[in-house]
């Protein structure tokens, strides 16, 4: 892991083994740049790339590539979250040419979530390929230099190419295998999804570091603070693939309301805090959803600011 692949910070934060920072911005539902470059620039100075969601929970929304230059051109580095929901390997192709000439140095490669969850139910879902077939298309225009269809490309895209993990879906059993499938795809980085159970996550880390998976790739633990217990209960019974932990309802519960989203960005510093001290873990992902004010103080609080020069 030692030579760059791309112009990105985040690559060269991790390589050089600091622990990386990345947050998350949702595009407006809108054509109106003004909400994501708001977004960006309060947490421009606290992370080292901003994901861009990708039309999230199957919402129609501003292009990620096009909010991705918006950031871009305000000295932020984005990294393109891409889904295989809405577009065929054509699509996906000339949209990776698209981010590689505005020189997007990072991209996350996902599946994207059922349309049934979002404003436009009876829209066809594409998944010509899925989200491992991804990686290795971006990996093979990358390294290769050519389309899928075997043609060469002129200025191949230079991205780190980065893929979603899951610690928490069931069965357990299979989600480290699945890591190390990712990983032999190609993925370069992982973001994982938000973590609540300390425990199990721990688990996961360990299987993954004992089949040596921690050693090819940087693993980003993912961080959402609970604004609320009300929160905290929906996520534990309404988001498939998510666990939380009775013990974290109940600590929130504890606390009286207006006080109760400053607990749950207390219980995000601790976790991050109690998870820097696990071996193979190269950073955060901090996604304060619609709350992205709130990410400088989780950053400096959890001992992450300043962030490195690289």
């Amino acid at each position: 892991m030692s030579e760059y692949v791309s112009d990105s910070r985040l690559e060269r934060v991790l390589k050089a083994g600091h622990l990386g920072v990345t947050s998350e911005c949702g595009p407006p539902r809108g054509s109106d740049p003004e909400e994501i470059k708001k977004k960006g620039m309060l947490i421009k100075d606290y992370v080292d790339a901003v994901n861009v969601t990708d039309n999230q929970t199957a919402m129609t929304r501003m292009s990620s590539l096009a909010a991705c230059v918006h950031l871009k051109l305000l000295g932020i580095e984005p990294v393109l979250q891409m889904v295989t929901r809405d577009r065929n390997r054509v699509a996906l192709q000339s949209d990776i040419l698209g981010a590689a000439s505005f020189d997007i140095s990072n991209m996350l490669c996902l599946s994207g979530d059922h349309q049934s969850f979002g404003d436009c139910a009876q829209g066809q879902n594409v998944h010509d390929l899925d989200s491992m077939q991804l990686v290795q298309t971006v990996r093979y225009m990358r390294d290769e230099g050519k389309f899928l269809g075997g043609d060469d490309i002129k200025r191949p895209p230079r991205l780190f190419v980065g893929a979603a993990a899951n610690p928490f879906a069931d069965p357990f059993e299979i989600r480290v295998p699945r890591l190390a499938k990712k990983i032999a795809c190609g993925a370069e980085f992982i973001q994982t999804q938000c973590i609540y159970n300390i425990d199990k996550f721990k688990e996961w880390m360990r299987r993954a570091s004992d089949r040596g998976l921690t050693e090819k790739v940087f693993i980003m633990a993912g961080m959402t603070p609970m604004k609320s217990v009300g929160m905290a209960k929906y996520m534990k019974n309404k988001v498939p693939g998510m666990d939380v932990p009775d013990e974290i309802i109940q600590r929130l519960a504890g606390v009286e309301k207006k006080h109760q989203a400053q607990e749950g960005i207390q219980i995000c510093v601790e976790h991050i805090q109690e998870l820097k001290e696990v071996p193979g873990i190269a950073g955060f992902h901090i996604m304060a959803i619609e709350w992205e004010e709130k990410v400088p103080e989780i950053v400096e609080k959890s001992g992450l600011y300043p962030r490195p020069e690289v």
